[in-house]
């Protein structure tokens, strides 16, 4: 902004016009008046050079003008104000809601065409959530025309100190289910309790969340998680050899089960075998058909995993626990079921800090479908990989 303040009246013949806005501003305390300042102090930049501080503003180079100002407030009619300013930057996008981007964005659209200008809007912030605005606008598939979209991260900065350094690694081994988010850009989990942050973590440290091809020799399986009145969830997987590979990722709430058995169909899954936790085994309160008769009769081989019994979730998730180090995620098709197992975690009771079982919430579903893969999972020659690695080790020691 102030190398821009400083170009632009000898580019544009005016004085840069900007704002730096967030969604809530209560006072100039919460804005970015302090860090522009601070860079004018860095480089020895005043009013000699055309830049004065005020209590509420800065003005800047040719009559320019910077202000600070909370989106919240505008209005339609106010956002108008803003009409003919050529930098717009919005700090803690995250922060920013679908209506405020919707008033700012028609709104900056200054243009020279003669010069060859135009005006600009910087979005900055740190990932929370998937379905922030900003995230929606500019990390989906189809961002806005012209947008470019830059990821800067610890490991981009050639000055990255030592004591940040050793807070990343004291980050990595304490507090696994919050590292992702801090350090690399992640969207936020829960605070604490995930039970499969830190082996995702270090899955993508690995490269085992990425682009994971389908064999076309090996069967394709189907692990359900049924929903009745909430979410069905499905997995589908390849088990070859040792290793799990995690190709694609479907939910859907309160849908008929024809819809998840097309689904299937139409994304190459006809064949796959469907797997289904016990309940798949119980009869339809309105037809008395079995839900596995249901998959059976519309041409799909089909296995129902018996019940575990007692503490059945957590058995899925230590079988989940284990087999992680040899599963691979395909991450744009799994990317919703990849959220759900990075968010499931267990119910803290906080006055007595126990650990009262998984969370029953909307990541539930796509973590019983996961766990129920872990379950059914048959290693070749009865080996888990864990002891595989073990004995290879062994060997490669003698």
């Amino acid at each position: 902004m102030v190398e821009d303040a400083l170009r632009f009246p000898g580019e544009a013949g005016e004085g840069l016009r900007g704002i730096c806005a967030r969604e809530i501003q209560k006072s100039l305390k919460d804005s970015a008046k302090y860090l522009i300042e601070s860079k004018l102090a860095k480089f020895g930049l005043g009013e000699a050079d055309g830049f004065k501080v005020f209590n509420d503003k800065i003005e800047t180079p040719g009559d320019g003008l910077l202000i600070f100002q909370g989106l919240q407030d505008h209005t339609a009619d106010s956002i108008k104000s803003l009409e003919g300013f050529h930098r717009f930057w919005g700090e803690e996008a995250h922060g920013i809601s679908s209506r405020s981007i919707g008033l700012v964005r028609p709104t900056i659209r200054w243009e020279n065409s003669r010069l060859g200008l135009q005006s600009e809007m910087w979005w900055s912030w740190n990932p929370l959530r998937k379905t922030d605005a900003v995230d929606v606008m500019l990390r989906s598939d189809a961002i806005p025309t012209g947008a470019k979209v830059i990821r800067a991260n610890w490991s981009d900065n050639p000055w990255f100190p030592s004591v940040l350094e050793q807070e990343r690694q004291d980050c990595l081994n304490k507090t696994p289910d919050q590292y992702d988010h801090i350090w690399e850009g992640g969207y936020a989990t829960v605070l604490s309790g995930a039970y499969f942050a830190q082996a995702l973590t270090v899955a993508r440290q690995e490269g085992r969340v990425g682009n994971v091809a389908r064999d076309p020799n090996m069967p394709i399986k189907a692990f359900w998680d049924i929903g009745i009145r909430d979410a069905t969830a499905i997995w589908i997987a390849q088990f070859i050899g040792r290793e799990i590979r995690v190709l694609d990722y479907y939910e859907a709430v309160g849908q008929p089960l024809a819809t998840h058995l097309e689904w299937l169909r139409a994304n190459g899954y006809a064949g796959a075998e469907c797997v289904l936790p016990h309940d798949g085994a119980k009869e339809d309160a309105i037809t008395a058909i079995r839900f596995e008769d249901h998959i059976k009769a519309a041409g799909f081989p089909v296995r129902t995993i018996p019940n575990q019994g007692k503490g059945a979730a957590m058995k899925r998730v230590e079988a989940a626990r284990k087999l992680f180090p040899s599963i691979w995620f395909n991450a744009s098709k799994c990317s919703g079921g990849i959220d759900a197992i990075g968010w499931y975690h267990a119910k803290i009771d906080d006055k007595r800090n126990i650990d009262l079982g998984p969370e029953h919430d909307w990541s539930s579903h796509g973590a019983d479908a996961f766990g129920l893969m872990c379950v059914a999972y048959e290693p070749p020659g009865g080996q888990t990989p864990q002891n595989t690695r073990a004995r290879s080790l062994a060997r490669s020691i003698v």
